[in-house]
């Protein structure tokens, strides 16, 4: 999802509006699911215990999310090391909170660590967790727009 589908119009007097958050929070989701997937089907594929494939989920999450706004704020002409500093001040509070929501979901929910890439549970806990992690992560994102922090930094470079 690209940074520009995000509307300017969603600020309102020191609040930022749901729909904001909401995209802020889905653009963030994006890069944390793609990260999450990719880290729970390698580390289940290649076998590693449950928080060997906790730590490489949220390790790939930081990464393509980090990545995805970097990519935007590439675009408009912002050099690399700035890039950086901008990805790092707009998604880690929220790339956070989603990874500690993912995550705590698929280590509580009996059996989805350990379900296999092929069996139901697995992939409906993760979904699960992915949902929940954005209903929960876009107040958090909403307080954080609102004065000025998380991914209200980004809008000044697109």
């Amino acid at each position: 999802m690209e940074h520009s589908s995000h509307g300017h119009a969603g600020h309102h007097g020191g609040g930022a509006s749901w729909r904001t958050a909401a995209q802020a929070t889905l653009h963030c989701l994006t890069g944390c699911a793609i990260g999450e997937v990719l880290g729970m089907v390698a580390g289940t594929a290649l076998g590693l215990h449950n928080a060997g494939t906790v730590v490489l989920s949220v390790v790939l999450a930081f990464v393509f999310g980090y990545a995805l706004t970097m990519r935007g704020v590439l675009r408009a002409g912002v050099p690399l090391r700035r890039a950086l500093a901008i990805a790092l001040a707009a998604d880690t509070v929220s790339i956070a909170v989603m990874e500690l929501i993912d995550n705590t979901v698929m280590v509580a929910v009996p059996g989805a660590m350990d379900a296999g890439l092929a069996r139901p549970l697995f992939w409906g806990a993760l979904a699960g967790s992915l949902a929940l992690a954005f209903v929960l992560t876009t107040p958090v994102n909403r307080w954080m727009i609102g004065r000025g922090k998380g991914h209200a930094v980004v809008h000044a470079h697109h």
